[in-house]
């Protein structure tokens, strides 16, 4: 890989942090030791600024060089999953029902890398404005750091942030411009009839009866509602009663699930259908339904400009890059950054090695210079000297 001779230097000091963070992994908001050992880094490496606690736990490092007025982000997740580690690693997590599952140990170090090179080089003429950011993992802290200001107090004008990708070999990227990952939307259903014995399910309305039909119903919305040739997920992921026995009906059930997709459009269609398809199920049966539909993270959708400057970055340090990979629906929240800036995110190839959120998933120390190449390439190519 034609990746920059100092991280190459550098490998085995940024895979020590590495391993470190995944030793110690934190969840959601609550990584106070991670935000602090990157907040020191930041200042020992000569950062221009250090501010912690945007975003509640988040961090943010400013770099300067040159006197353009031009400001780009770089975004790295520190947070964990509530998971049980069975990697057998020497440094395998240490903090019970806590993992590393999705390798944003990696992330982290990649970009405490990438900031240790350009507080150094200051080959670029700008502002880096380096983002570490809490819980990614369903806390939405992207959105939190958005809402603090970390794009409007430092007038970041692009941002760009990757994530590995299990599968892909190391080496290299897959991007493409327009929708990369989906939106992911929450729903709970609550069913309710009338108990009774089960074997007098005359003087009763089953729920469970009605909710299996409304499971069958919610199976149209995508394949009858929403138009062929866009892409869309319902799942109903539980079905739960008040019932553990044989012989007893149910007064109450419950249904809960997720959607995916990644225009507005169908994201709104597929809310007014499943409500719906839901209620309206239920009245057939002489039962009611109440549905709660909560609006998660937003589709993760790549800037055209800022796609093709990812693009050449890659293309510099990697041996492959895919430029119109297909969309995949697992959501992240950086797409909270990309709604208030134009920008990118890429993956980085994380070979072979078991998906993200199994409880046997590594990140590969091997990528770690092909991601700080990629930080550095792009900020230097972005915002070059002279």
């Amino acid at each position: 890989m034609p990746i920059k001779n100092s991280f190459a230097e550098m490998h085995e000091e940024i895979t020590a942090w590495r391993h470190d963070f995944h030793e110690n992994p934190e969840i959601l908001f609550e990584v106070h030791r991670t935000a602090g050992i990157v907040a020191e880094k930041l200042r020992e490496f000569g950062c221009d600024e250090v501010v912690e606690g945007i975003g509640i736990t988040g961090v943010v490092g400013v770099i300067k060089a040159g006197n353009s007025d031009k400001v780009i982000g770089l975004r790295a997740d520190m947070d964990a999953l509530p998971m049980t580690e069975i990697t057998g690693l020497d440094y395998a997590s240490k903090i019970p029902g806590a993992m590393h599952a999705c390798g944003h140990d990696g992330h982290t170090a990649m970009l405490l890398g990438a900031a240790k090179y350009l507080a150094e080089t200051r080959n670029f003429d700008g502002t880096v404005v380096l983002l570490f950011q809490p819980a990614e993992e369903g806390g939405g802290g992207g959105l939190k750091m958005v809402e603090d200001g970390a794009m409007d107090r430092w007038n970041v004008q692009e941002v760009y942030g990757l994530h590995n990708m299990p599968g892909l070999p190391v080496g290299e990227f897959a991007i493409r411009p327009g929708p990369m990952m989906a939106s992911a939307d929450e729903f709970e259903i609550i069913v309710t009839g009338k108990g009774g014995h089960a074997a007098q399910p005359h003087d009763a309305i089953d729920t469970t009866l009605v909710s299996s039909h409304i499971v069958i119903a919610l199976q149209s919305v995508v394949s009858r509602n929403v138009d062929p040739v866009k892409q869309a997920v319902l799942t109903v992921a539980t079905l739960l009663t008040e019932s553990d026995t044989q012989n007893v009906i149910p007064q109450t059930a419950k249904l809960r699930g997720t959607v995916r997709c990644f225009e507005p459009e169908v994201r709104d269609l597929i809310q007014e259908r499943l409500t719906a398809l839901a209620t309206l199920t239920a009245e057939a049966y002489g039962a009611t339904a109440k549905v709660d539909y909560h609006r998660g993270y937003p589709p993760t959708v790549n800037a055209e400009e800022q796609t093709q400057h990812a693009i050449d970055a890659a293309q510099a340090v990697a041996t492959h890059v895919e430029t119109n990979t297909p969309p995949i629906m697992p959501a992240e929240d950086f797409s909270y950054m990309l709604e208030a800036r134009p920008g990118a995110y890429i993956f980085m190839g994380n070979g072979d090695t078991p998906m993200c959120h199994h409880p046997a998933y590594n990140f590969d120390d091997a990528a770690i210079p092909l991601g700080c190449s990629f930080f550095a390439e792009l900020i230097e190519r972005r915002m070059p000297r002279g």
